[in-house]
């Protein structure tokens, strides 16, 4: 009899699993709390504008190209994925700019007017990270983290390699100017955790931008979730949208279904891609089987930043402005420090601006701009009531926009809404309204995050941003390659 599998949730992790699974022979179901899918990819449309709701980069393309050939299909004719040539314009708080790219001579010139002497630097830098690569990402990205042995038989090379380090000292080993130490370290950001307190391990980012580039979908990263859920139908995948799960059903340590709108589906494998504290905490209702060291797990674990994220159509282009704009303030470790450990929010602000119809006029009306500015704040254990702080803080993020890269902007928005940390505490199911789930710390990494293969119930497994081996798409489509080797 063929093996029943139930995938919860359908972010890109979920997506993967359900298609990986269908692969192998099993009878597949996704299930959905939205009426679309996606997860954190989910698409907005308001008036003529198309927002991506999340990821707007795509690297490492050929983890999603994978998924089509699983069935010997051609990813091609389902989405259009073209590299972009500039990948980051960074603007700091002098006014000064860097263009930052896959293009090493570019590279070198920009870093050049900056601080000629960290040329060299940088190069050692990223021979470095190179070999952080390999080891972080090659050898132990899609392998489960899921005993104690393997993974102390990680250490030494671990340890050789500085993860004990974090991001920012790291990259201040190699280079010494200020502005090119922030631009070489912002990576951990994009996945959730403070540069300064995040493993060395995730300056793996740094090299796996520079071997595969930064790529988008034409149409938004929708496009892609679109493709997939097309593969998803042709292969016979069934997919319940509008399907919140109530309940994960066990009996004798064992996962047996789940319950949705009152009904009981029954499964042999449940793979969830939702965040696992919250499956935890909130989808299992007897949690007798959870020992003393699992509830201190729990309860100890430390997640990542909050995000605001504003999305905002223009009745004007701004032809002038990068596809991704990153804004450094003037503070950097101080600002860090507040999101993170203080959680109150600051004026001092930076943000990650994206414009995608500066590659794709088809996201926008014509002669019109599609935006979205994302800015770390910090998550829900803050206490910041969003309802009063929300507007006030978009007003912020207006004004501080106005002053840097969009000149008179309050007066060409013509379109606009906002989502906070509730968003993602209310619609994702994450735990605080943390953006990426648990913090990439190295205390919280590879073993030592939510197990691929639960802990607890063996035929329970996760993908996603909180297992192993993290957030970001190349971390959850990894994520779902890990059940290759464990189911």
């Amino acid at each position: 009899m063929t093996k029943k599998v139930i995938v919860v949730g359908s972010g890109f992790g979920g997506l993967a699993s359900a298609l990986r699974l269908k692969s192998k022979g099993y009878d597949v179901s996704l299930f959905e709390k939205h009426a679309d899918l996606g997860g954190r990819a989910r698409v907005f449309k308001r008036g003529n504008f198309i927002f991506d709701a999340g990821p707007t980069v795509i690297t490492a393309p050929h983890l999603l190209s994978e998924l089509f050939e699983l069935f010997g299909k051609d990813m091609k004719k389902y989405v259009h994925i073209t590299p972009l040539k500039l990948w980051y314009r960074f603007i700091f708080n002098d006014g000064s700019k860097f263009d930052y790219s896959g293009n090493e001579k570019t590279m070198e010139k920009e870093i050049g007017q900056i601080s000629s002497k960290d040329i060299d630097g940088y190069k050692k830098l990223l021979a470095f990270t190179s070999k952080i690569f390999d080891k972080g990402f090659t050898e132990l990205a899609s392998v489960p983290f899921n005993n104690f042995i393997f993974m102390s038989k990680q250490i030494p090379s671990l340890l050789k390699l500085k993860s004990y380090r974090s991001v920012y000292s790291l990259v201040s080993n190699f280079v010494e100017n200020d502005n090119l130490r922030r631009v070489l370290s912002m990576h951990p950001l994009l996945v959730g955790g403070n540069p300064f307190t995040t493993t060395s391990i995730y300056t793996l980012i740094l090299f796996l931008e520079k071997k595969w580039g930064i790529h988008y979908a034409i149409g938004g990263t929708g496009k892609v979730v679109e493709a997939l859920e097309t593969l998803m139908k042709e292969e016979g995948i069934k997919i319940h949208k509008n399907s919140e799960i109530e309940e994960i059903l066990i009996q004798e340590k064992k996962v047996t279904g789940v319950k949705s709108k009152g009904q009981i589906h029954n499964c042999n494998y449940l793979i969830c891609n939702s965040d696992p504290p919250n499956v935890y905490n909130n989808l299992i209702k007897n949690k007798k089987d959870y020992n003393f060291l699992f509830n201190l797990k729990l309860k100890r674990m430390d997640y990542s930043m909050g995000l605001f994220v504003y999305y905002f159509g223009t009745k004007k282009k701004y032809e002038s402005v990068a596809h991704h704009t990153i804004y450094l303030g003037e503070s950097y470790k101080e600002h860090l420090h507040k999101i993170f450990s203080k959680k109150i929010l600051s004026e001092d602000i930076s943000f990650y601006l994206h414009r995608p119809s500066a590659t794709d006029p088809s996201m926008a009306p014509k002669n019109h701009d599609a935006f979205y500015v994302l800015i770390p704040v910090p998550n829900n254990l803050s206490k910041i009531d969003w309802r009063i702080e929300g507007e006030k803080f978009k007003n912020l993020a207006i004004k501080k926009m106005s002053e840097t890269v969009l000149p008179n902007l309050k007066d060409n928005i013509v379109e606009d809404f906002y989502l906070t940390p509730d968003y993602f505490e209310q619609e994702l199911s994450t735990l605080y309204g943390s953006g990426f789930s648990i913090q990439p710390k190295l205390t919280q990494s590879a073993y030592f995050r939510f197990h691929n293969q639960s802990e607890i119930f063996k035929n329970l497994y996760f993908v996603g941003a909180g297992t192993h081996p993290g957030a970001g798409v190349p971390g959850v489509l990894s994520s779902a390659k890990i059940l290759d080797k464990i189911l």
